[in-house]
């Protein structure tokens, strides 16, 4: 086990995610991060964000005959090659914008971060309703059109539409109002074949600001999050976080410009 005086380093902790430390070390960080909830939260953040870079650029990857010799050559952890990675980090996720950030893309060259409740909220929402059985809605999805106009006005969202994610295999249950962070929001509930359900949070955001999509995980409760044109959303649930990625993805997709 690894004592408090052998914290793992910042450049240690991106090795893990990246699976590039030796099986000893990698076994020792491993057990550090049991006694460390906010780094191991940190950690899955970052590999949900590689991920999504690998998804994004999955079709012009490529190999050369000299990738071998470049790793073999690169720079020894430490100041620089951190610097380096962080030079090359900002670049892909420039270049990743226009295919799949939406902040970047849309709105702001600069991809703005804040702190925001909206991923507890959606978390919270989603255990709270999700596992109901007579009444996990207030509106049925019999009344889709009924139940966007009404969350719509509520959140003075004259565009608020409800999300089709049937080719995901995903169908709406319904809806209801909830509170996020302090003001009206909505709360519309997927389930599929197997009666696996996702939800899907939307609340005005107070800061008007815009980010990308973010990953915030706690136990086996996974939510996607992003801030877009003055709105928070969230996509919660207990699924293959690749499968939840999909879904935030084609939400966005179908969300007013």
């Amino acid at each position: 086990m690894i004592s408090e005086t052998e914290r793992p380093s910042e450049e240690e902790l991106h090795a893990f995610a990246d699976g590039l430390l030796d099986a000893g070390r990698q076994s020792e960080v491993r057990q550090w991060l049991e006694s460390s909830p906010q780094d191991a939260a940190r950690i899955a953040e970052w590999q949900a964000q590689s991920l999504a870079i690998r998804a994004a650029f999955s079709g012009y990857a490529r190999s050369t005959a000299e990738d071998g010799e470049l790793l073999r050559h690169r720079p020894a952890l430490g100041t620089g090659w951190r610097n380096l990675a962080a030079g090359l980090a900002l670049f892909v996720a420039g270049a990743a914008a226009g295919h799949y950030l939406p902040t970047v893309a849309s709105h702001d060259p600069q991809l703005l971060v804040q702190e925001t409740e909206l991923p507890d909220e959606a978390r919270a929402a989603y255990l709270i309703y999700a596992s109901e059985v007579r009444h996990p809605v207030e509106v049925a999805a019999a009344e889709e059109a009924h139940l966007a106009t009404w969350l719509g006005k509520r959140l003075s969202h004259a565009n608020l539409k409800v999300p089709n994610l049937s080719a995901l295999g995903f169908h709406l249950v319904g809806g209801r109002l909830v509170p996020v962070e302090g003001q009206a929001g909505a709360l519309f509930m997927y389930e599929d074949d197997k009666g696996k359900r996702l939800t899907l949070l939307v609340g005005r955001n107070a800061d008007d600001r815009q980010t990308s999509f973010r990953f915030a995980g706690s136990g086996k409760v996974d939510t996607f999050y992003w801030i877009d044109n003055g709105f928070g959303y969230a996509i919660t649930g207990e699924v293959p976080r690749d499968v939840l990625r999909q879904v935030a993805e084609e939400t966005y997709r179908q969300l007013p410009a």
